[in-house]
């Protein structure tokens, strides 16, 4: 049986997409978003015809597919398996190289962080900007704006600039913008990754209505738990190829089976990678004192506090969690602690040089190579060229990213990002280290790579802060948990503790 979850049986009556052995295609020279090369090299007869068949590379090919009406299909695979480049071919960004596409219906996809997004309007005008952009009149955007407004819980920042908005809040908007339109397939690329346990929860309920009176929901998700509890089928996509195809349980059994053999071979995999609770010892010297910090901005004419009477002592040795909503001040916390942002008022003493990853390859230029950021981001951070240099080709190796460490960024899945990111930042051995929903893009893979690493780190280094929406991974790493709502410190405790009152505060918000 396929074609059961919580959502019930999907028909297979009517047929909504049809791939027929698609692939898509691009020689050494060629890249399926670089429209000008593609031109250039058009004019000038270096076409797709003309490459040597043993020098094209595949992100796809032999792909076979059929959605069905009603249901909700969940994809999953490492990054960098294709699994994008899918969702463009059935959005119609991209055109197959070989094979046949059918699609019934008008598609509105949302790629990762609401990628298309102007960061210098507000909300509001984004709204209409990718309402507009879909076909859809002002008129009609005009009757179920305020809608959007009131499910996405942006209140106030709704009217304010995309480039004042944390990543999730990004992606309650993306979502609230495409699932709103009314759409007859509605793609998710990754694009509730930072969403808040209470928003993912509206989310999959607004996902039910969706397929009730729409045709289809493709989702694309590194969450397991959520692709089994959320999906009817589910597709495990491998290099370009399909893996496996059918029930949500048995698929990712399948997947976890295939990601533990390629961990059992691997020869720096020796060490058990599950991240868990690293044991070191709460020292007596404070590494971070925060004393009535505040951090303020004018917002609709009004002063409005990001952050508001902040004290907080992190101690030597410490592994502390941040967690909370979407706009809590989580990632303002992160800048000011990296000194992105001063605080407006009280005083923060810091005793050690900070390393921050926040977000998948925040900082990240998309027009120079993967080499090229390495090089930049280092330096950014403070670290002579010698040392980036020095460090550079293990940097690569733990990215896996090989050959593609030469391509621009713009051509990274966000997973590619995120191995990147991660990768620079934990070879600079940092007193503090800052974690801000780094990995939230990370395949199965190499989030357990990365969590060796990071107990190396949390070895290493004088304290970890860990921002994450995982209560799990808060309560399994973290020797500690802050909550915070509205820019202020609601909870300090265990993390047990700490994640109870939360959940039971989002649950009584949801009843509410």
């Amino acid at each position: 049986m396929d074609t059961r979850n919580i959502y019930g049986e999907f028909s297979r009556e009517e047929i909504v997409i049809s791939l027929d052995n698609v692939g898509v295609s691009y020689g050494p020279d060629h890249r399926p978003d670089d429209y000008k090369s593609q031109i250039y090299n058009t004019l000038l007869r270096k076409g797709k015809n003309s490459d040597n068949e043993s020098n094209m590379f595949w992100p796809l090919r032999n792909i076979d597919l059929v959605g069905y009406k009603g249901e909700i299909l969940g994809i999953i695979g490492s990054n960098g398996s294709g699994k994008t480049t899918l969702c463009k071919l059935i959005a119609g960004v991209l055109q197959p190289d070989e094979g046949k596409i059918k699609v019934n219906g008008r598609v509105s996809a949302l790629f990762s962080l609401a990628l298309g997004f102007n960061k210098e309007m507000t909300g509001r005008e984004n709204v209409y900007l990718n309402g507009t952009t879909l076909g859809i009149s002002k008129k009609k955007i005009s009757s179920f704006v305020d809608e959007i407004k009131e499910f996405s819980g942006l209140k106030k920042y709704f009217d304010q600039p995309i480039k004042n908005y944390s990543s999730g809040m990004k992606a309650r908007l993306g979502f609230s913008v495409a699932a709103f339109i009314e759409p007859e397939i509605l793609i998710l690329d990754e694009a509730l990754n930072t969403g808040d346990l209470e928003f993912s929860q509206k989310a999959a309920e607004k996902m039910k209505e969706l397929v009730a009176k729409a045709k289809m929901v493709v989702i694309v998700t590194h969450s397991l738990k959520y692709a089994k509890t959320n999906c009817n089928r589910l597709m495990w996509i491998e290099r370009g190829v399909i893996r496996g195809m059918g029930n949500p349980e048995e698929i990712v059994k399948l997947y976890e089976e295939n990601v533990q053999q390629i961990k059992n071979k691997t020869k720096n995999n020796k060490k058990g990678l599950d991240i868990g609770k690293v044991e070191t010892q709460k020292g007596e010297k404070k590494v971070i004192q925060s004393r009535n910090v505040g951090i303020s901005y004018r917002l609709n004419r009004e002063q409005h506090w990001a952050l508001k009477n902040i004290n907080l002592d992190i101690y030597e040795g410490e592994v502390v969690g941040i967690i909370g909503h979407n706009g809590a001040g989580k990632s303002t916390l992160c800048k000011l602690l990296t000194n992105i942002l001063v605080p407006d008022q009280g005083e923060l003493i810091i005793d050690g040089k900070t390393t921050a990853l926040l977000g998948y390859g925040t900082g990240f230029n998309g027009q120079l190579t993967g080499k090229d950021n390495v090089y930049l981001n280092g330096m950014l951070l403070g670290i002579p060229r010698p040392k980036i240099k020095e460090n550079y080709a293990n940097i690569v190796e733990f990215s896996e990213l090989g050959k593609k460490i030469d391509d621009p960024v713009k051509q990274y899945s966000n997973g590619m990002k995120s191995r990147l990111g991660f990768s620079v930042a934990a070879f600079l051995e940092p007193d503090i280290f800052i974690i801000d929903e780094a990995l939230s893009a990370g395949d199965l893979s190499f989030n357990q790579k990365a969590s060796g690493k990071i107990q190396e780190m949390i070895r290493m280094a004088k304290a970890v802060i860990v921002v994450s929406h995982s209560m799990g991974f808060v309560e399994k790493v973290c020797s500690r948990a802050v909550w915070l709502n509205q820019g202020q410190i609601m909870k300090d405790d265990i993390p047990k503790i700490v994640i109870k009152e939360y959940r039971e505060y989002v649950q009584s918000v949801k009843k509410a």
